[in-house]
């Protein structure tokens, strides 16, 4: 018993297909674009922005959000070409089933649960605290206790509760609030930067890279891993700064390998999907760098507020009113993107349950709304347990580590499924062969050796348990190792 079979490109189509779990196609390139904008812009514009300008890049962080711009991009398009050529739920889940096999498939897969369980229930906490402050500039003030940070976080539970609601009842009614909520945040956004452009200061982006500094040394735990192992010293400010920079901003593109989960319900995959995830990226570039270039216009890098530099820039030039809107716009943004995370982790769950890597019960598909209803109850009650009961901010790094080794499988799984299965019918083809890939793959793994050496200590926690229920239940059960699993109740 192989760990190492692969899946047919064939046969994933073919699952999806069947009645029992055949998912409703209704979405468009738009609906996938306004998917990707959802989930990307969050709370990355309204707080990264500033605190990356502040403490490692100055105005070259303009740069910065380019170098990771394109970083992405070479993500970006390896996913375009899985997602048009294996239009399945799952993602990179599916997409390395297809390519590298499923033991590689089953880590992504556990790992993107990790990913967007975790991330959905870190948003949602900030949420809560946006929706307090939001509060707050109205008279309204919610109880510590009750609150952000609190003992029970009463906000961050309700949004996910409701969220999951509408989950339920379809992934099209999902998007059309999606679709009012980022409108709204992109015309904050908007206002935010055509408002700031009056306040600009040609002096403010002298030097545009202020000279390198020696940066504070980290030790022991929290501590980058490459510094650990190789001794590479971290670097602020000057070429180095605006390197680190990029990696710190990277992170605020998380979330456009979101869209390739939705593949099942998009009407015209082979089309839709590439123009979704290459065209909300390419939108949520040119909007970091527009607020990049205000923000650190309107006020000079070193003395930007690291927690809330768009509201503390226009704060500085007696514009407070400024701060409600923006509270506004964050409170729209973060709902998008607990929304777009708790879709995209009940699609791979959807995915692996189907394939019997997980229980298959848990794939049942509502008969009405053919939604897959079990998934979204379950993901509900977890995502609201640990955004309400949980502080989960010394986490945050584990959304980042299991996002980029998604990344670095997928871009290898390129490479392997175009020498595997080079008749396969591609409506989009990554350029450059073998090149781009290798340079992505290459690329995310240098930002995971940036990350510190608790988060890979909580990495490999976190893959040990996911062996443990592979090899100890999902390896004899998985639908590859058995001719018909559905046939037989014990399984």
């Amino acid at each position: 018993m192989s760990v190492l079979r692969t899946k047919p490109v064939e046969q994933s189509m073919a699952d999806a297909e069947e009645p029992e779990f055949k998912l409703k196609r209704s979405l468009s390139a738009l609906d996938l674009i306004v998917f990707g904008i959802g989930v990307v812009i969050g709370a990355g514009i309204f707080t990264l922005t500033g605190r990356a300008a502040h403490e490692v890049a100055g105005p070259g962080i303009v740069l910065s959000f380019v170098f990771a711009a394109i970083c992405c991009a070479l993500a970006a398009m390896c996913y375009a070409e899985f997602a048009s050529t294996v239009p399945v739920s799952g993602s990179a889940y599916t997409f390395s089933y297809s390519s590298l096999g499923e033991i590689f498939a089953w880590i992504i897969g556990w790992d993107l649960i990790l990913e967007m369980f975790l991330g959905a229930s870190v948003v949602a906490q900030g949420w809560s605290a946006y929706f307090g402050v939001l509060l707050e500039n109205l008279g309204i003030t919610v109880p510590d206790s009750i609150g952000y940070g609190g003992v029970v976080d009463v906000p961050a539970i309700a949004l996910v509760v409701i969220l999951g609601v509408l989950m339920t009842i379809g992934i099209k009614e999902s998007l059309r609030v999606n679709l009012v909520l980022v409108a709204l945040k992109l015309f904050v956004v908007l206002f935010v930067i055509i408002a700031g452009i009056q306040f600009i200061s040609a002096d403010n982006w002298s030097p545009f890279i202020p000279p390198a500094e020696a940066n504070e040394t980290t030790t022991g735990l929290t501590q980058p891993l490459l510094q650990a192992i190789a001794g590479v010293e971290p670097s602020t400010f000057g070429w180095g700064g605006v390197v680190a920079g990029a990696a710190l901003v990277f992170f605020a593109f998380i979330g456009f390998d979101v869209v390739a989960t939705t593949a099942e319900e998009t009407r015209n995959p082979q089309r839709d999907l590439p123009i979704g995830i290459l065209g909300s990226l390419i939108i949520c570039t040119i909007l970091y760098c527009a607020v990049s270039i205000v923000v650190t216009g309107m006020v000079s890098y070193d003395k930007l507020d690291p927690e809330a530099a768009l509201a503390n820039a226009f704060t500085a030039h007696g514009e407070d009113w400024m701060a409600t809107v923006i509270s506004a716009g964050a409170v729209a943004g973060l709902t998008t993107v607990v929304l777009t995370l708790m879709i995209g982790g009940t699609r791979v769950i959807f995915a692996m349950s189907r394939d019997h890597l997980l229980p298959v019960a848990l794939a049942k598909v509502h008969p009405t709304f053919r939604t897959p209803w079990v998934i979204t109850a379950l993901v509900t009650v977890v995502v609201a347990l640990v955004a309400g009961l949980t502080p989960v901010g010394v986490l945050e790094e584990m959304v980042n580590i299991g996002t980029l080794s998604a990344f670095v499988l997928v871009s290898l799984g390129v490479l392997v499924l175009r020498r595997k299965r080079p008749d396969l019918p591609r409506s989009f083809k990554v350029p450059w062969m073998p090149v781009l890939p290798l340079v992505s793959a290459a690329i995310c793994l240098y930002l995971m050796l940036n990350l510190s050496v608790e988060t890979w200590l909580r990495f490999v926690v976190w893959l040990v348990l996911g062996f443990i229920v592979y090899f100890g239940y999902s390896m004899r059960r998985s639908r590859l190792a058995t001719p018909d699993p559905v046939a037989d109740p014990s399984r």
